[in-house]
């Protein structure tokens, strides 16, 4: 799905998204993330082993909400996983850059995430939903 304008560059500014997956009796897990937008799909990375990945895994469907205020977009689609260690480390790499200044993200790669293994998801957005811009409510 192709993104508008407006929330494309809402998006593309520093904010956190939440992440909400199904957990195995149905109900929703949420977890606070790190994302990128790469072309119209949203770029997130995780330790193996989480309870999103484990949700993920057995139902790839997602919604990721980013607020800021009284604006806000809300993403709904399915996840795409990476398991490529290769991958996977660039991508949060990249992900700690956009967060934080370039020493702290390089520190970050190499203390804190290269012993890890990650894994990359990509959401493959089928819905938006966008309140608080051009006067919508």
């Amino acid at each position: 799905m192709q993104l508008r304008d407006d929330v494309r560059a809402f998006l593309e500014e520093e904010r956190f998204g939440v992440l909400g997956t199904v957990n195995a009796d149905g109900s929703p897990q949420q977890t606070v993330m790190w994302y990128e937008l790469r072309g119209d799909t949203i770029v997130m990375n995780t330790k193996r082993g989480r309870k999103k990945d484990k949700n993920l895994a057995r139902d790839p469907r997602a919604s990721l909400c980013i607020e800021d205020g009284f604006r806000y977009v809300t993403l709904d689609g399915t996840i795409e996983t990476i398991e490529d260690q290769r991958t996977a480390q660039a991508d949060i790499a990249a992900l700690a850059r956009r967060y934080h200044d370039a020493a702290k993200a390089e520190e970050m790669a190499r203390d804190v995430f290269a012993p890890q293994e990650r894994i990359t998801l990509l959401l493959h957005v089928d819905r938006v939903d966008a309140h608080g811009f051009d006067g919508e409510e």
